[in-house]
Order: C-alpha cells, then structure tokens, then sequence
C-alpha cells in the first residue's frame, strides 16, 4: 500500500501539548507536514496557562528529525486564532490543515450550570474553532485547497449526563462543519468531524476500567486520513475509538403525511413518525426538502 504522506503541507493542531492533540501532531510530522503545535497549557477547565506543553510536543518532533513550532496563544478569542495562523504562515509560509483539537471540561448538571461555566467551554470548543479556521480560510480560499477537523464528541452527538455546555459546544461544531463543508466545496476545501473515545486527562475519570484500552494513538490515524488530500468526503463525522472506526449519521424516517394534519394526527401516527426503516441521509437542506416535496406530491 501506498503510505499516506503529507510533504509539503502544513498543519495547525490546537490542543496539541498532550492527549489527542499531540498524537495528531506527531503522526502528521511523522508523515512529513510542517507542523504548528498550538496549547494555552491550562488545566483541564481551562484555567492557568504555559507554554511547555506546546514546546514538549514540537521539540519531541524536531528530535525525530520532522518541522514543527510551538504557540501558546489561547483559541478562545479572535486575537489569539489569528496569531496561531499567523505562526504557521510566518513558520513556513502557508496553511493546508487546521485540526481543531483543543478542549476544556467544566461539568455541571444543568440545574447548577452557570454562564461562567457554560461561556469559557463555547469559547474554547465553539468559538474557538471559529477564531482559527477562519482565518485560515482565507489563505485556503486563495490556494484553493484545504483540509479542517473538527473534533465533536459522543457527547454532543448523544448526549451525556452532567455536559449540557461540553454537549451543546460539540453538536455546535458539527453544525459548522456541515456549512463549511457546502462553502468549501469549489475552493478544494474538506471540511470533516471527529468523534473521538479515548483515555486523556478530560476523560479519565469519566472513562474507568475501559479506558485502558482507548490510546489516543488509535484516533490519530483517523485524524490523519480525514485531513490527508486523498480523503473523498466532506461533512461527515467518524466515531474512533480503541482501533474501531465508524460513521455517525443524521437519518430522516419516511415519517406520517397528512394535508389536514393537526395535533391528534401527530398522536395517533407516533410510531409511524419515528419508525427508522426506509430512512434517507438528506446530503443538506436542499436535499431534505426535495424528498418533502416529492412525498408531499405522491398519490394517495
């Protein structure tokens, strides 16, 4: 098998100072891209901030003979987003991958969720993929060419006790990537979504005895052929945990038509709204409401 190479590309990974972020940034490198390692180096909920982390992952890199420099600049605010492609653009002249990795974890049940910790999360997963990718967007626009990742979570996508800011952020993300994915399209840019499971500091305590089994560097390949030119798909989500990786969809059941509906219809053909044989994967909106019409002008 041809090996997957990245010479002559350069990636930002956010995020990158340990856990997922460092193993992307390592294989990338480790396959030839020029590698802008990117971590503000808090804690796990954000808090603090150092530059070693960042430095530990570029230096491993540069030991093992690949390209790589470090940036602590924070994703959480516009400032910040661009400096980190303004590094990759002054480090090695342009931008071909933005992985959006960088996280925090700040858990509450909803009942005891507060702005101060429902807004730092958004900044970081949400705001944060926005203030780097867009920028990039740009030089990407103008090569006409680009790969971005964006890093959702089981967690968004189903849910999960406690993460209601950690969910809402990660499901957000999706909803980005699926637009970027369309405007991308023309210019050679794949816009694609991670779902990753894996031991890190976020999720050990959530993980237990299963997270011996979930090292990060079995994600990392997922990340690398989601961002590599070969990859033949944009806006869709891949699950990848502990070797196995899968795709996460969003079906639409055939569903219940009525002209005359009202709210007893609704009730009385539940089961039929929700029943998942025959369901489509609408590719967008467009797409979605073209099966309506067709349904809508069916006989009978």
């Amino acid at each position: 098998m041809a090996e997957l190479r990245f010479d002559g590309r350069v990636a930002i990974v956010t995020g990158a100072g340990g856990g997922l972020g460092r193993e992307h940034a390592l294989l990338l490198a480790s396959r030839g891209a020029s590698v802008v390692v990117n971590d503000f180096g808090g804690a796990v909920d954000g808090s603090g901030g150092s530059g070693d982390p960042a430095r530990a992952t570029a230096d491993e890199i540069v030991v093992a003979g690949g390209k790589a420099v470090s940036d602590a600049s924070s994703v959480a605010t516009p400032e910040g987003g661009k400096a980190i492609v303004d590094t990759a653009l002054e480090a090695f002249g342009r931008v071909d991958i933005v992985v959006n990795n960088a996280g925090i974890l700040r858990d509450k049940t909803f009942q005891n969720m507060t702005a101060e910790q429902l807004e730092p999360v958004l900044d970081v997963h949400l705001r944060g993929a926005f203030n780097v990718t867009r920028p990039a967007w740009l030089q990407m626009r103008e090569q006409r060419y680009g790969r971005v990742l964006l890093t959702s979570s089981n967690a968004g996508i189903l849910g999960n006790f406690g993460q209601s800011n950690y969910g809402a952020a990660k499901m957000g993300l999706v909803g980005l990537a699926r637009v970027l994915a369309q405007e991308g399209a023309k210019y050679g840019i794949a816009v694609n979504v991670l779902a990753p499971i894996a031991r890190t500091r976020m999720t050990q305590d959530l993980l237990g005895p299963a997270g011996a089994k979930l090292d990060p560097r079995l994600v990392a390949p997922v990340a690398a052929f989601l961002v590599h030119e070969d990859c033949p798909v944009t806006g869709e989500i891949l699950s990848a945990g502990g070797g196995r990786v899968a795709r996460f969809f969003v079906g639409l059941t055939p569903g219940y038509v009525n002209p005359d509906l009202g709210p007893e219809d609704v009730r009385d053909h539940f089961d039929q709204i929700r029943a998942e044989p025959g369901y489509t994967v609408p590719a967008g909106v467009a797409d979605e409401i073209a099966g309506l019409v067709e349904r809508l002008q069916a006989p009978g």
